[in-house]
């Protein structure tokens, strides 16, 4: 009898020890115990400070992502060049250290979601040209830009790898850079291949997607999807969910060209009157209109959803102050206001679907696969 108990003692620990583990194995998941592909529930999360993702309202406002159904949070560092032209990229006062980077990591992970690191260029000294417009009449300018591209890209996707970050963008809306084909798939992707193992992707803007030549070497095509849904006004939502269709078959036909799972890496409206005429434009000359931005949140959702190639979102922004946004406020973000409540609805459903070609005709490049 003693013997039997004993044997019992001895089991019930293992049981006991191996559950433990299983449930650490769970809470310290890492890319490769992740599903591919994976239907991302995302929301973009920004400051514009070095302290800013550092802070206990940051803390709180990534907890409030996390009980409206966020489950991957894609943080955003920005580094600055001068003008389109310029070949020098740096941080400055405006972008987040990377100790406040790598808190907001470990928050998001401890609150239960997934990360993607998104690092983006903005320039400071050029209000007539965006990160869309950088580039060079000559080779040598275009292999400095390159090299130090190269610098600031590795710099986060050894962050990403360190703080075992699910998700890593190569690169956001950079038109002009990004035809230059042979430098993406032999210098930027390997470089971050060989820095970070997770799955990785590029944010191409809603009218560039179909001219990258490159996304065989990633995991995933991401859109920032800003797609104009109506040509005036104020439309009715019915009229935004037509707007929606006719995106929705182009971006199919092409998804099954690439065999690739389709993010929008960005999408969002703010709650202005021109928001689904001109989604990426804020015109502060508008009214405040949170119906508009909630129909279109919802028409986007309504009509994407279930579409086979598509495989999550991020909408553009929340702000690390949980009291941002409400119901004067024009901007782009969901907090407080409507469109939340939108998120919170779709985002609480659960999600099942297959990519549109089988998965021996799904090509990931993905290091660890």
């Amino acid at each position: 009898m003693k013997r039997m108990l004993g044997s019992l003692i001895i089991q019930t620990t293992v049981i006991a020890a191996f559950l433990i583990l299983t449930s650490i194995g769970v809470d310290n998941s890492t890319s490769a115990d992740l599903s591919y592909p994976m239907f991302q529930k995302g929301m973009s999360y920004v400051t514009w400070s070095s302290s800013g993702f550092a802070s206990p309202a940051s803390d709180a406002s990534i907890r409030s992502m996390s009980e409206i159904g966020v489950k991957c949070v894609a943080i955003i560092p920005t580094w600055y060049q001068d003008k389109y032209n310029s070949t020098e990229i740096a941080a400055n006062d405006r972008s987040p250290s990377d100790q406040s980077i790598r808190h907001a990591i470990r928050k998001a992970h401890s609150e239960g979601m997934f990360v993607m690191l998104k690092p983006h260029i903005d320039l400071t000294s050029d209000e007539d040209n965006s990160r869309s417009d950088i580039g060079f009449s000559s080779d040598d300018k275009w292999s400095e830009w390159f090299n130090n591209y190269t610098k600031f890209i590795t710099h986060y996707a050894k962050i990403a790898r360190d703080e075992d970050v699910e998700f890593f963008c190569v690169g956001t809306e950079l038109t002009f850079a990004a035809t230059k084909t042979d430098m993406w798939k032999n210098q930027i992707i390997p470089e971050v291949r060989k820095a970070y193992k997770g799955r990785i992707m590029y944010a191409a803007n809603w009218d560039e997607y179909e001219n990258v030549g490159f996304w065989d070497d990633l995991d995933y095509a991401g859109i920032d999807a800003y797609f104009p849904l109506a040509d005036k006004g104020t439309p009715q939502y019915e009229e935004i969910r037509q707007g929606w269709r006719k995106w929705a078959k182009s971006i199919g036909e092409w998804a099954a060209k690439v065999k690739k799972p389709v993010l929008f890496t960005e999408c969002g409206y703010a709650s202005v009157n021109t928001a689904a005429v001109k989604p990426w434009q804020e015109n502060k000359a508008s009214e405040p209109n949170q119906a508009l931005q909630a129909d279109c949140y919802k028409a986007l959702l309504e009509e994407l959803w279930n579409e086979p190639w598509f495989f999550g979102l991020y909408w553009w922004s929340w702000n690390t102050y949980a009291g941002s946004g409400g119901v004067s406020n024009k901007g782009f973000t969901p907090q407080n206001k409507p469109a939340a409540e939108c998120i919170k609805e779709w985002y609480k459903k659960n999600v099942e679907k297959n990519f549109i070609v089988t998965e021996a005709d799904l090509k990931s490049p993905v290091a660890n696969s």
